[in-house]
């Protein structure tokens, strides 16, 4: 049975770094309608408040990428299960996801949208589990670094379960 430990960011301390994220994107995205794209499921509550936040014009559309299925950790095969519906020729690209860890995920998609014409693409994520990098992937707007735990909450699970939880915990190690 998994077990939630401590508590690494509360709601507050989550609030306050979405508002940043959400101002350095409005300023930099200003009067150039990019479309922001929520990587599925577990961004899906950042997604929501980031996008609340930002005060310049966008369109949304989402992306279903998974390596980690039911394990806790990543099987380093990136699966494509929903793609996006926008054409996003000539439009510049952000990719929104809560957190990167080995980079897979990001690397994958960054180049697969990348191959479809985009004017330029960015990514935005609120955790940065910098030590579990396997691979060279672009973080260009970051929230918190993170150590090399298994977190859950704020739109991540384990084995499907936590995500409602409003805060982002560690899961104790079985």
């Amino acid at each position: 049975m998994v077990e939630i430990g401590d508590v690494l960011f509360d709601e507050q301390a989550i609030a306050g770094k979405v508002g940043e994220l959400a101002a350095r994107i409005s300023a930099n995205y200003a009067g150039k309608d990019p479309v922001v794209v929520c990587i599925l499921k577990a961004a899906v509550m950042f997604f929501a408040d980031l996008t609340r936040r930002i005060s310049c014009p966008f369109t949304i559309d989402f992306v279903q990428a998974a390596s980690y299925g039911m394990s806790l950790t990543s099987a380093r095969n990136v699966v494509v299960k929903k793609d996006l519906d926008t054409d996003i020729r000539g439009r510049q690209v952000i990719l929104v996801d809560t957190i990167i860890d080995t980079g897979e995920t990001l690397a994958f998609l960054t180049k697969m949208l990348s191959e479809r014409g985009s004017e330029g693409l960015k990514s935005v994520v609120l955790l940065d589990k910098v030590s579990r990098r396997t691979t060279e992937a672009p973080v260009d707007y970051r929230g918190f670094e993170i150590p090399d735990r298994f977190v859950v909450g704020y739109g991540m699970d384990c084995k499907e379960r936590f995500r409602n939880l409003p805060y982002i915990a560690a899961v104790k190690p079985e």
